[in-house]
């Protein structure tokens, strides 16, 4: 059974979608209170249906603080039509803003839809080979070595990242920078400060490079 999370204060319109989903072994929870919402044991939950407007807290506070601190799918189901609400919730972690009223037939595709990338994601995670030096888990932003995890800041592990999904390809400047949230651009020496700093904890030798090699003129690539 898919296990639903909903933080909602119309109780009326939850039991109204809540029955209609129960014929699809999707089975709600529902919290009108947010403080209780948030202590509810979200990590037990398959998704949440967030409304915005909530008593003693605002739904995009609430939103912020839930996709911080846990890997949950987040629906926002609201009334509020303003273009700003749903720029913002997108913005701070929410998957999907679907604007009440709507069909609960729509609901049950979203999260069908959403459920499906979840395990799409869940399953690309852990798509490496055994033979390969570098292993990249992308749900817990690790990255293995020869089996060890190393030890990256933020910047080091997006560009390290980059490079291992574009294995054994020459990866540009420009296509580092356009993936890596923490550098913005593909002309300053950061970049080659980031790749300087992981060819120390690769423990390479700069005389005899194995790992991350740089090509004239064209980039980077990484040798698995």
């Amino acid at each position: 059974m898919i296990k639903i999370l909903m933080i909602e204060d119309d109780p009326e319109f939850c039991e109204f979608l809540g029955e209609y989903l129960e014929k699809y072994n999707m089975q709600i929870t529902n919290y009108e209170d947010p403080f209780l919402g948030l202590s509810a044991g979200i990590s037990n939950f398959d998704i949440l249906i967030l409304d915005l407007t909530l008593p003693g807290m605002d739904g995009l506070d609430v939103c912020q603080k839930i996709s911080q601190n846990y890997d949950i799918p987040i629906i926002i189901s609201s009334a509020r039509s303003d273009i700003t609400d749903k720029i913002m919730g997108l913005q701070i972690g929410a998957d999907y803003y679907l604007p009440k009223p709507y069909d609960p037939k729509e609901m049950y595709a979203v999260i069908q839809s959403l459920l499906r990338r979840m395990k799409k994601t869940s399953k690309d995670n852990y798509e490496n080979n055994e033979s390969d030096l570098f292993k990249l888990d992308k749900s817990k932003l690790q990255i293995k070595f020869q089996d060890e995890i190393l030890v990256l800041t933020q910047a080091e592990y997006e560009v390290l990242a980059c490079l291992i999904e574009k294995k054994n390809a020459i990866v540009s400047r420009e296509q580092i920078v356009n993936n890596c949230d923490s550098l913005s651009d593909s002309y300053s020496k950061s970049l080659d400060v980031i790749i300087g700093r992981l060819r120390t904890k690769l423990n390479e030798d700069s005389k005899n490079i194995k790992y991350l090699h740089s090509v004239r003129g064209l980039g980077y690539k990484i040798s698995q």
